[in-house]
């Protein structure tokens, strides 16, 4: 599976990343991407960036070294009504946003609570992805949240970071078993994200590829293989 894309990375303005985005481009240049989506933490995470960073993404050019830039954000759900902590006209300007469960952020809850809650955010139509689902202290009904991520168009991510075994979020292999089974049952595409807190990391997925190899799962119904069919799902949502 050769994977061109890598739509989840961080850098020195989240506050807790250490290299900066000339040093990502240039990482995932070197590995082989034509795709990176920047993805800085917004303001509800301790150190994350300012809602100006954001606004001052349009000043990146296009494209770096033979790799696409997305511009976007990893907003923090704040609350199970759908709720971020970042306005949708400055989601508005960027190219993508991730959406993720954070603890700093917001409380852990039951199945039904964080399920009905996520269900909300899908529908937000900036919202591109939902990061790094699986973290079994926001448990999920998987079922559901497939059947919403098609109806609404929203990605969901094999999350690298979260599957390594420093990881601090617990039962994230079981919880990606289950939510890849349904993915594959009902056709609906994923996405893969290093969540690279570090230009070493961008581009790398190795943990992911070995999950989806276990599963077989369908190499076609990885966006990450296809950039310009990533972009274009991602954009399909924002125009509807």
């Amino acid at each position: 599976m050769k994977i061109l894309a890598d739509i989840h990375t961080h850098t020195i303005a989240s506050g807790h990343a250490y290299s900066t985005i000339t040093e990502n481009i240039k990482a995932a240049s070197e590995k082989g991407l034509k795709l990176i989506a920047t993805t800085d933490h917004t303001e509800g995470m301790p150190g994350g960036a300012h809602a100006f960073h954001f606004a001052n993404l349009r000043s990146l050019p296009d494209e770096i070294d033979g790799v696409k830039i997305l511009r976007g954000a990893e907003a923090n759900i704040i609350d199970y009504e759908g709720h971020l902590d970042v306005d949708e006209e400055l989601l508005g300007e960027l190219d993508m946003a991730i959406a993720s469960f954070h603890p700093p952020c917001i409380d852990f809850a039951d199945v039904e609570t964080v399920t009905r809650g996520l269900e909300k955010v899908m529908q937000n139509p900036y919202i591109s992805i939902i990061g790094h689902p699986g973290d079994s202290r926001y448990p999920l009904d998987f079922e559901r949240i497939v059947k919403m991520a098609k109806a609404t168009g929203t990605l969901l991510e094999v999350n690298n970071a979260s599957l390594k075994p420093t990881s601090f979020r617990p039962g994230v292999r079981e919880s990606l078993i289950e939510l890849l089974t349904y993915c594959k049952a009902y056709e609906m595409p994923v996405v893969l994200g290093s969540d690279a807190h570090h230009m070493s990391v961008v581009g790398g997925f190795e943990e992911s590829i070995m999950l989806l190899e276990e599963l077989d799962f369908p190499e076609t119904l990885v966006l990450n293989t296809n950039p310009e069919a990533l972009v274009d799902f991602i954009s399909q949502k924002r125009l509807k």
